[in-house]
């Protein structure tokens, strides 16, 4: 049984059990709740989280686990003499995999009987052909051994999805069990369902981190490999970026990292005068009709995706630019696509981060500091330049780096904005990369990630996210100096 369906019935039992929960409980009271401990809610609810939480818990693992054991025991199946290193190993297990799944196809749609896609002592012929023909691409002809695992790992998944099946049911059938003979006038329903739900609260905080842990794991583990492959002074202070995979390559981080912070100076150049001065401006002389319609048309921009950004850059403004800059104007822009291109557009797109978190931390200085200048004889704009945006200062910083650090991490607008020239230069007119963009390139393709050039992705990742985490933290202990001043 699919596992969608799984779903459905646990949650279609848990809704029964909710509902038969709250009428056995108040049977048990002869219909008074006066007579129940807790309210008749709690009764259903918990009769309903004995039978979900369990049930989709163990769903879920199995989901994980199940195909995590089926390639531990196929692998054994695939001969050594099909693959070089780990790397290609995972890429023949991928095609075991999709060849098992088409193998599920055709048995569906009739092209193929029970018996050819599962015995096999059975031999299939025309694999790639029959698989085409329900719509499964096969990028080369299909051996004798990996078609006997796929048939393999076909028949291990259909049995353990019908030992998940029946094990998820009988969790959910025995957690309806014990809520009916919980359900009695007697029982602290409400405090079960309150630990239940403070554990989900714990469960799901600590997902969040397990999930942080496991990103930062990958990015380390992938990164020491590459350093084994590749040494790390070249690495850090290289200043050629030339990755080949036939061999000599050199990857020298230095120009990734001069386009990157180049393009987000000319960004905060354009974003932090334009966002504080607008920020400025809602905070403390727009009126209220004003500041409710100028203040969400400005955020609109933090909602726009980055690839319409992207798309503004190359067909827009590097147009615009190269009819000024380029060999009919000033001459130094040879394309459309550049340093200045990419960090206009960026800029626009961090108003908003600059303008919204800006214009609350000037909000939340105390009123009775502007007052008090007022009082003393100073005017509006020299209370906003020599008491509002002092006692604001450290929050506005925090707000300035918080942009930075996603400046930094930006794709889609450098991709089409800057291009893909890995150079140091000072001239904003020529086209650069930056670190995010080759970390696309050098996973796109049919990669070995066994190779330095695969493994540099990882290492650049790294790199990314030891500088923004640098300027996160910096940006949190800035603002939370500013809360302890201000709260």
């Amino acid at each position: 049984m699919p596992a969608t369906w799984i779903f459905l019935i646990v949650l279609a039992l848990s809704a029964t059990g909710y509902l038969l929960g709250r009428r056995r409980a108040l049977a048990s009271a002869g219909g008074d709740s006066r007579h129940l401990h807790s309210l008749p809610a709690y009764y259903g609810s918990n009769a309903a989280l004995l039978v979900s939480v369990p049930a989709l818990l163990a769903l879920v693992l199995w989901l994980f686990a199940q195909p995590m054991v089926i390639q531990n025991r196929v692998e054994h199946l695939v001969p050594e003499t099909s693959y070089a290193n780990e790397g290609e190993l995972s890429l023949v297990m991928s095609d075991v995999r999709r060849i098992a799944e088409g193998l599920d196809l055709a048995v569906e749609q009739g092209a193929m009987t029970e018996a050819e896609a599962t015995d096999i002592r059975v031999e299939t012929t025309n694999i790639r052909d029959r698989l085409g023909a329900v719509g499964v691409a096969l990028g080369s002809d299909v051996e004798a051994p990996i078609l006997v695992a796929a048939k393999a790992w076909r028949e291990m998944n259909a049995t353990g999805n019908m030992i998940r099946t029946g094990v998820v049911l009988l969790i959910a059938l025995a957690g309806f069990g014990l809520g009916m003979a919980r359900a009695d006038k007697d029982f602290r329903a409400r405090n079960s369902v309150e630990k239940v739900i403070l554990a989900l609260l714990i469960l799901a905080a600590s997902l969040a981190i397990l999930t942080t842990v496991g990103i930062i794991a990958s990015l380390l583990f992938n990164t020491i490999e590459f350093f084994k492959l590749y040494p790390a002074l070249d690495f850090f202070f290289g200043l050629t970026w030339a990755p080949s995979f036939g061999g000599g390559s050199e990857l020298g981080i230095l120009p990734l990292l001069w386009g990157t912070l180049y393009i987000s100076v000319i960004a905060l150049a354009v974003a932090v005068p334009i966002g504080l001065f607008a920020a400025v401006y809602l905070s403390e002389y727009a009126s209220s009709t004003v500041r409710s319609f100028a203040k969400p048309m400005i955020e609109v921009l933090a909602g726009i995706p980055t690839i319409v950004y992207g798309l503004f850059a190359l067909l827009t403004v590097g147009p615009m630019l190269f009819q000024v800059f380029g060999p009919d104007g000033a001459g130094w822009m040879g394309g459309g696509r550049a340093v200045m291109t990419a960090g206009l557009v960026m800029g626009i797109m961090l108003i908003p981060f600059v303008s919204s978190l800006s214009d609350d931390i000037i909000n939340a200085v105390p009123q009775a500091m502007r007052d008090g200048s007022l009082g003393l004889g100073a005017t509006k704009s020299e209370t906003v330049k020599q008491v509002v945006l002092p006692a604001a200062l450290p929050g506005i910083v925090g707000a300035i780096l918080l942009a930075a650090s996603r400046a930094i991490g930006e794709t889609m607008i450098v991709v089409l904005g800057a291009g893909a020239a890995a150079r140091l230069s000072m001239n904003p007119f020529e086209a650069m990369t930056t670190v995010t963009a080759k970390i696309v390139s050098q996973l796109t393709g049919d990669a070995d990630f066994a190779s330095p050039e695969a493994l540099v992705a990882f290492a650049l990742g790294m790199t990314l996210f030891v500088i923004t985490l640098c300027l996160n933290v910096f940006a949190l202990w800035i603002v939370r100096k500013y809360r302890e001043q201000y709260e």
